[in-house]
């Protein structure tokens, strides 16, 4: 069928075609053929008010309003002096159906790109929060452009993982974790160091997680070096840490590979708030631990040569466990470990009795 824009050019075709090519590119493409047309005569004005810009008269002083007929596609243009409408005249110049037919084919291209932009859009709506795969397409200062199937999703600098080298066609899985509205139209924003991606990653990995019979309660993640997630059971006879592990490990594997290598705990969720310090410390044995519920202060105790392990590089370890116990402070002390050779010492001396005298 001949696009719209040729049948403008066109003075000696039946009356309907404009109307029937009209309404196949408008069903074709989803568009609404009263949005188009609308938007044409926006456009022929602008044509119209440009041109008698340029041959020094001034468009401000005079209303304009361009009339497409719907079956011949014929357009004309009227002016009127500014606030007079009723005094309007038909100024239409000499070849404007060219300019028309040009107009017509920029505003249909125009209108077919924003409407597959608008279905792209809303397609990738409904996957918001979830995970996408895309390739590495460039680099715009510290933050990048992804391909993503028919479109682009940017990941901010802040979204990137700091220890994590890319590579322009690199392939990677993300999050998508919003669309939002920006001066250039709407943006895709993606993700790999939010802490939502580590769950989503286990969700895809681990059947329990992703059929809700294994819930993961809380993440505290600091992207690129270490993720601690609390996992509870919603099913009797579900072992969520098990789950989550897999045998041999391959579950957690995966999640990890994905990751770059990032090293994760895996923490059973406990209510008592002592234990669930008490986990959340690991991979270290707590031996005791003391808490004061108004300060919401917990003093864990470890051995002496655990302690560094504990505490974890650069404070690490505490400092996920905190963000994983809604506001409760942790420090972290160690107990100095009697080894058996020095109690057994200790003993005789207390048990040795003085020397008999002769």
């Amino acid at each position: 069928m001949c696009p719209p824009f040729l049948i403008l050019m066109t003075a000696n075709l039946p009356r309907t075609e404009f109307a029937q090519a009209l309404r196949a590119i408008a069903t074709e493409r989803g568009l609404n053929a009263e949005v188009i047309l609308e938007t044409l005569r926006e456009a022929l004005v602008a044509a119209h008010k440009r041109d008698i810009k340029e041959k020094g008269e001034e468009p401000e002083e005079y209303g304009f309003e361009a009339v497409i007929d719907k079956v011949t596609g014929e357009a004309k243009i009227f002016s009127w002096p500014e606030g007079k409408k009723d005094k309007r005249k038909d100024v239409t110049p000499p070849g404007f159906g060219r300019i028309a037919a040009q107009t017509a084919k920029q505003v249909i291209r125009q209108k077919i790109r924003e409407a597959e932009k608008d279905a792209v859009m809303g397609d990738f709506q409904t996957k918001v929060g979830g995970l996408v795969s895309g390739v590495i397409l460039r680099f715009e200062g510290p933050d990048v452009r992804v391909e993503i199937g028919r479109t682009e999703g940017l990941m901010p600098a802040a979204e990137r993982v700091p220890t994590e080298r890319l590579d322009p066609s690199q392939r990677l899985t993300f999050l998508l974790k919003s669309i939002e509205e920006t001066p250039r139209g709407k943006q895709i924003i993606l993700s790999r160091a939010d802490p939502e991606f580590v769950k989503r990653l286990f969700a895809r990995e681990v059947p329990e997680v992703a059929s809700g019979s294994v819930e993961i309660k809380k993440i505290a993640r600091e992207a690129g070096a270490r993720t601690k997630i609390v996992v509870d059971s919603k099913q009797a006879g579900v072992d969520p840490v098990g789950s989550c592990v897999g045998q041999k490990g391959v579950r957690v594997q995966a999640v990890t590979g994905e990751l770059g290598g990032e090293r994760i705990d895996i923490i059973p969720f406990v209510a008592d708030t002592a234990e669930f310090i008490k986990a959340a410390l690991a991979p270290v044995e707590v031996k005791s631990i003391k808490i004061d519920a108004k300060k919401k202060l917990a003093v864990a105790k470890v051995n002496e040569e655990d302690l560094s392990i504990a505490i974890g590089r650069d404070g690490q370890n505490v400092r996920l466990a905190n963000k994983l116990t809604d506001g409760w402070k942790i420090d972290v002390e160690a107990v100095k470990v009697v080894k058996k050779a020095e109690k057994a010492e200790k003993k005789v001396k207390k048990v040795k009795k003085p020397a008999a005298k002769k």
